[in-house]
């Protein structure tokens, strides 16, 4: 099993910074993908940005060039560092694992519980 514990949301201010981190732990053979998704109330949850374990990255058209996704293997856990935000990037931030767990092998992808990012204008 998979566990994966966000943090760093809050509330802030537009045109101002956060950065969420997300942590792996468990049974894990090794990671192919970290990423965020998020979720704005009455919306359908979106990706935001991914990475791959050879550092392919991947980001939302409304996200780019103020958002950076990174991870650091040891650790097992990757970060969105969140710039220059709007009102619009309002939602429920939600960290993405896949890869394969170990005793068994077997592929997994894991989501975390969600961490609240609110942005007044």
């Amino acid at each position: 099993q998979v566990q994966l514990v966000e943090s760093g949301g809050g509330l802030v201010q537009a045109g101002r910074s956060l950065t969420l981190s997300c942590v792996a732990s468990g049974r894990i053979a090794s990671i192919t993908i970290m990423g965020w998704y998020r979720q704005a109330p009455g919306e359908q949850r979106e990706l935001v940005a991914t990475i791959t374990g050879g550092g392919s990255l991947n980001y939302a058209d409304s996200v780019k060039g103020r958002f950076t996704v990174s991870r650091n293997n040891a650790k097992k856990t990757v970060y969105l560092q969140m710039n220059s935000l709007k009102p619009e990037d309002t939602g429920v931030y939600y960290c993405n694992v896949g890869g394969v767990a170990s005793n068994p092998l077997k592929s997994f992808n894991s989501w975390g519980q969600g961490t609240q990012v609110t942005v007044s204008s």
